[in-house]
């Protein structure tokens, strides 16, 4: 069950005035209860909504009943943080990212949602795709992704990112809503094949979304 509500002057500066509009959306998955507040005036675009692939994806961990403990991860594009937070809740050492303007939304819900004893176990940090990945280590066990396939300009970026960040042994879950307006498709069947074994594990026919498993390749098939 999803519930949605608006709640007024939460977001506020170091001198206590309000920054943002916040709107809250409440979820559950794994016996997890989540809030999930989104910065609704704060030019923050598509990054301050949830969307059907970050649910799908959380909806997916919880049916396949996968536990994170132990295991190094990092999100990309994490927006709201709904997934690195329940990933991190499922025992995962997480490192949440986005760009740098996105980052104080993504820390309001981690303070909200992420025990204090747990809080050690998760990290946010400033990625821009293409640009600052190799300042992130190489030795992730799983790397996620809800909806950042959404406008080829980005795919190369992202591409490269996925293959800087990936090592053979790394899993990768990604969730995508297929749209026909952004070559999504494209790059699901033709680009990512080149690097990864794909796997769709999940389809929802009737959000168009899909949920994928990767892993690198050794050798890629053409460079």
């Amino acid at each position: 069950m999803t519930y949605a509500w608006r709640v007024d002057d939460v977001a506020r500066d170091e001198a206590g005035a309000s920054i943002s509009i916040v709107y809250e959306n409440k979820y559950e998955f794994c016996g997890y209860n989540l809030r999930i507040s989104r910065f609704i005036n704060a030019n923050l675009g598509f990054s301050a909504y949830v969307w059907e692939a970050g649910v799908a994806l959380c909806q997916y961990f919880q049916k396949e009943k996968i536990s994170f403990t132990g295991k190094k991860v990092i999100e990309l594009g994490s927006g709201t943080g709904i997934v690195g937070i329940l990933a991190t809740l499922l025992g995962g050492d997480v490192t949440m990212t986005d760009k740098p303007n996105i980052l104080k939304q993504i820390e309001n819900n981690v303070s909200i949602n992420i025990p204090a004893a747990c809080q050690h176990r998760v990290k946010v940090r400033a990625l821009t795709w293409g640009e600052d990945q190799t300042k992130f280590p190489t030795a992730y066990d799983i790397i996620l992704g809800s909806d950042i396939v959404y406008s080829s300009v980005s795919y190369p970026a992202l591409l490269e990112t996925f293959r800087y960040l990936a090592r053979q042994g790394t899993t990768i879950y990604l969730a995508t809503e297929i749209r026909k307006s952004n070559d999504s498709t494209y790059f699901h069947e033709k680009l990512l094949p080149r690097y990864f074994n794909c796997q769709v594990v999940e389809s929802l026919q009737t959000k168009s979304v899909i949920v994928c498993k990767l892993s690198k390749l050794s050798t890629p098939l053409e460079d």
